[in-house]
């Protein structure tokens, strides 16, 4: 795909998933809430003798649909890890530091913010996302007030960051385990290595042992979605014959993810009744941590570990950028939007609580957004009129 078409797409991608929130909402908040709730709670029934999966709707999207949101996920870890700008360890450090930064700080504010409940504190890693499809969008639409070094800079980022998430949510918001089932979701894991090394390249052989195994996880007790991450890392990248199943299967998903799994996924999560919700909800701990941590915590952390390695002498800057480009998309790593929110629907089953997580990222969301998008274009003027 030529670098226009995907930012192109990159642009439209964004907006889809801003016009599928901003629906989600007045859906909850309009004469329809009764049938957008009654439509997120469906039930549906699969089974295939004794082994039954019932779940209502929302659920098949948080645990199914998005399991091929990590799908492309692995897929795009496994590709930047191998042959991208994280192949080169060099390339790889400032962003490593970097996203590091902006995992630490989000976390530990929140925690400060929520140190008087135990609960909340279940909720510590929302604030550490990133939502790569919106801040690829939000910068492909800003084109050339963003350096192309600093879009690779944040590219690398949000991968390392999606990285991290599926390792918090494979150690922290794992439910009782059924070794049983754990155990065949690790032998459908084996045979897809085996895949790998004997060089099949068929798509369809790694999909139809991928869903049995994302079946085996989802009844484990382990989040169904990191099917999808490791499917996605025994996917090939290239064959000895030279075919790369691994790029075909990427740019296959991109759309399907981009145009109708993520915006769904977003009308589902981000319904937030806001009906008697009054400013001091934005002050309550849980909602504070999350938009604190989405907000300052990102930019803080991002930018104070980039200024570290460049002073330090480990990394140089990314070329042709400023300091204050890099605060801008330092800012813009706060939208958290996607990634918080499914880290938030498996903090708590308390609908209260939920909405509340939800409040907290899109507010965070929406102000690292405009603040981080006003900080870029003020950064483009002063460098075009000059100091």
């Amino acid at each position: 795909m030529a670098a226009s078409d995907q930012a192109v797409m990159e642009r439209w991608a964004g907006m889809a998933l801003a016009v599928s929130a901003i629906l989600a909402l007045i859906a909850a908040n309009s004469g329809f809430s009764g049938l957008y709730s009654a439509f997120l709670n469906f039930p549906i029934q699969m089974a295939i003798g004794d082994f039954a999966i019932a779940k209502p709707l929302l659920l098949w999207v948080n645990d199914g649909l998005m399991a091929i949101f990590f799908l492309l996920v692995g897929l795009e870890i496994k590709r930047e890890f191998l042959a991208g700008e994280l192949s080169d360890w060099r390339s790889a450090l400032l962003p490593l530091l970097a996203a590091c930064g902006g995992f630490a700080v989000p976390a530990l504010m929140f925690v400060a913010l929520n140190s008087g409940s135990a609960e909340n504190i279940r909720a510590w890693a929302v604030p550490t996302a990133t939502d790569i499809a919106f801040v690829v969008g939000l910068i492909a639409a800003l084109g050339r007030l963003v350096p192309f070094s600093l879009k690779v800079f944040v590219l690398a980022i949000a991968i390392i960051d999606d990285l991290m998430a599926v390792v918090v949510i494979a150690l922290f918001y794992t439910a009782k385990l059924s070794l049983g089932m754990l155990g065949l979701a690790f032998v459908c894991l084996a045979i897809l290595i085996a895949f790998n090394r004997l060089g099949i390249r068929s798509i369809a052989a790694y999909m139809l042992v991928g869903i049995v195994m994302w079946a085996f996880v989802l009844k484990s007790g382990v989040h169904a979605t990191l099917a999808g991450v490791a499917l996605g890392f025994v996917i090939p990248l290239r064959t000895k014959a030279g075919a790369t199943p691994l790029e075909d299967l990427e740019h296959g998903l991109k759309p399907w993810v981009s145009f109708l799994i993520v915006p769904i996924f977003a009308f589902a999560n981000a319904g937030v009744p806001l009906a008697g919700t009054g400013l001091a909800v934005l002050f309550e701990p849980l909602t504070l941590g999350i938009i604190v941590g989405l907000f300052f915590g990102k930019q803080v952390g991002i930018l104070g570990a980039t200024w570290l390695a460049v002073r330090a002498g480990l990394s140089p800057k990314p070329a042709g950028s400023t300091w204050l480009q890099i605060y801008g998309v330092a800012i813009l790593c706060g939208i958290g939007f996607t990634m918080s929110l499914f880290i938030g629907s498996l903090s708590f089953s308390d609908p209260a609580l939920q909405d509340r997580i939800r409040l907290g990222v899109i507010v965070g969301s929406l102000a690292s957004a405009l603040a981080g998008v006003l900080v870029l274009q003020f950064a483009a003027r002063r460098e075009a009129t000059g100091p």
